[in-house]
């Protein structure tokens, strides 16, 4: 029987103890002498379901990273002669719309990343002729007309970045004449470069402009691969199988190329391969099979991105390929108990998701009349079901928590004292024992609609509204368990905002300003005297849910005023330094403004409408594992 080092032509380490892993030792096999076992390190390959797209589109141009990226353009489906002028930038899991182009256009092509893109030709019926020359570079924020291409082209290849760009092959009009031809972009004016060595458009492109990868698309002769230096082509590797339609990801020298289909308009594929430089290997299979897609082109072979596409008609999903020794873990929401009473707008108390209070809220139009819109109703959680117990002494809404299930404080708020009110915004607090609910301190002023954080001994509410039901403010208050004193100032007006932490180390985020049909995205921390703005949400949003510190945080669903309005199932995560999305699978509308302070963010509870409760557990981390292969 053949051995190991007859086979491979080394021989097995023996170690004592796992090495330290990286992706140089992919494949590599050792023995454990410790553990009394055969290891390998294996490499973990997979596209995975993220966020789906607002708009349904095919033909789309698409760029940039996991992180950053960005579609713009594309038709509703291969019946519709109709181009779309929509961009939307990815950031991990949720999509966002932004800036419209100045032209629609699809079957076009786009390079750069998200803060410095630039999209070339494709079609445009409202012109005459449809096909266009028309280039339009993106700042992040807003497209302005770049330095037009040479002549009208449609359905070639790019890559590189706004300054550094390539642009290939393609169609000029009339529609059957297929181009070789190369030229560059500098971010003013176009230079002609090196042919390919056969025409072809509606290919797979990615790299940058001294490393371009050219794959498949319709060709005559068939050549499957390209490869760009910067100057002149040559030959690659052969694909798979040769298609048309698919996206790529990476350079010349290491790329992922997927999906695509046999002819335009054909049967879709899931299929990606990875590239070497030299040869294709079939890699992991797409989830849904889909042609006309749109893709990471300046992401890595390790790490890409592919959304729209047509698998029988235009589709909304986007996927992952994450190529990696890591095993990822983010966390997840499930499901919960559904609440006794439908209400919104009450609060939280509790420090986990197994353990927790909701309390009061607002009830209405339905059914008809309530008994008061505003409620005094208060639910217990165990992580499984909800129990009613002891109710608030008057109906409080909009208000502010901080504590436990047996030491708990709420404050401010809406108060209900008549049917149909108008119900004034309050200065009252109480505090619960676990079975009774007693008068607390008066705060410094009514205040509702802000957030708070901390224990019922030394809590913290800020921001929203007060005194009066139109006076946004920036007031901080804080509470030491008899009264209230006021803190620093909010650096922003933020009505409908988010917090966590404690009296001393809190951190906001997100919200809306005093003027209305807006979302605010900043952060800001509190040091028990201070505020001191942070860094951004990648989502800017309002009335989510927020737990944790000020160094782990969550921040999980909410409503959007930005179009289309509506709310958003967007989960993001801080580290201490920066915001990064995390899921995007929590039911759309928490109903708490505040609270749970004192939940950890590894553990904590959004209520959301109709009834029900959503659980999140676990946070990003990374492990890295070695396989078993035999145990001696």
């Amino acid at each position: 029987m053949a051995d190991y080092e007859s086979i491979h032509g080394k021989r097995v380490n023996f170690l004592s103890s796992d090495p330290t892993l990286t992706s140089s030792y992919e494949g590599q096999v050792w023995y454990n002498s410790t553990s009394g076992t055969n290891k390998a390190l294996v490499q973990i390959k997979a596209w995975a379901a993220t966020g789906n797209v607002n708009t349904k589109r095919i033909s789309a141009g698409g760029s940039g990273t996991t992180t950053a990226g960005i579609t713009a353009g594309g038709r509703n489906g291969d019946a519709s002669p109709q181009g779309d002028h929509q961009t939307e930038e990815y950031t991990g899991y949720t999509w966002r719309s932004d800036a419209d182009m100045s032209n629609d256009r699809f079957e076009t092509e786009m390079a750069g990343p998200t803060s410095a893109a630039v999209i070339v030709g494709g079609y445009d019926i409202a012109l005459s002729p449809e096909k266009i020359a028309n280039v339009e570079e993106y700042d992040g924020s807003t497209w302005t007309n770049g330095t037009a291409y040479p002549s009208a082209v449609f359905a070639g290849g790019a890559a590189g970045t706004q300054t550094a760009a390539v642009y290939f092959g393609g169609y000029f009009p009339p529609p059957t004449n297929l181009q070789a031809s190369t030229k560059e972009y500098d971010g003013s004016s176009w230079t002609a470069s090196g042919n390919m060595v056969e025409g072809r458009g509606y290919m797979a492109s990615c790299g940058s402009q001294t490393s371009a990868l050219a794959v498949c698309g319709k060709v005559s002769p068939s050549v499957d691969v390209e490869e760009y230096d910067g100057s002149s082509w040559t030959t690659g590797g052969n694909y798979p199988t040769s298609n048309v339609n698919a996206a790529a990801s990476g350079l010349s020298t290491a790329a992922i190329v997927f999906s695509g289909a046999l002819a335009p308009g054909g049967t879709a594929m899931s299929l990606s391969a990875a590239y070497d430089g030299t040869t294709f290997v079939t890699d992991a299979s797409l989830a849904t099979a889909r042609e006309q897609a749109s893709g990471s082109s300046q992401g890595t072979s390790q790490s890409a991105w592919v959304c729209l596409g047509n698998p029988t008609s235009p589709g909304l999903a986007t996927e992952e390929y994450s190529s990696n020794i890591n095993v990822e873990t983010t966390g997840s929401w499930t499901a919960g108990g559904s609440m006794n009473l439908d209400r919104s707008t009450g609060n939280i108390l509790g420090t986990s998701s197994t353990s927790a209070l909701y309390v009061g809220g607002y009830r209405g139009p339905t059914p008809s009349p309530p008994t008061f819109q505003g409620q005094t109703a208060v639910e217990s959680y165990n992580g499984t079901s909800w129990t009613n117990s002891n109710a608030l002494p008057v109906a409080f809404y909009s208000g502010f928590s901080m504590g436990t299930t047996t030491a708990g404080l709420r404050a401010g708020g809406n108060k209900s004292t008549a049917q149909y009110g108008p119900d004034p915004i309050s200065d009252e607090s109480q505090e619960y024992n676990g079975s009774s609910w007693t008068a607390g301190g008066t705060l410094t002023q009514e205040q509702n609609l802000g957030a708070s954080a901390g224990t019922q001994t030394a809590g913290l509410l800020w921001a929203g509204k007060g005194p009066s039901t139109t006076t946004p403010t920036t007031v901080t208050q804080e509470y030491d368990g008899s009264s209230f004193t006021t803190g620093g100032s909010v650096p922003s007006v933020r009505i409908r905002t988010m917090g966590a932490g404690i009296q001393t180390a809190a951190i906001n985020f997100g919200g809306h300003p005093s003027t209305p049909n807006q979302d605010l995205n900043q952060s800001a921390t509190y040091d028990g005297s201070s505020w001191t703005t942070g860094p951004n949400l990648n989502l800017a949003r309002n009335a989510a849910m927020g737990a944790g510190t000020s160094t782990l945080a969550i921040c999980g669903g909410g409503y959007m005023y930005a179009q289309p309005p509506g709310n958003t199932a967007a989960t993001e995560w801080w580290d201490g330094t920066s915001w990064a999305n995390i899921a995007n699978n929590v039911v759309t509308g928490p109903r708490a403004f505040s609270g749970p302070g004192g939940t950890a963010a590894t553990d904590c509870l959004a209520v959301e409408g109709p009834t029900g409760a959503q659980e999140w557990t676990g946070q990003p981390a990374s492990t890295t594992t070695a396989s078993t292969l035999t145990t001696s």
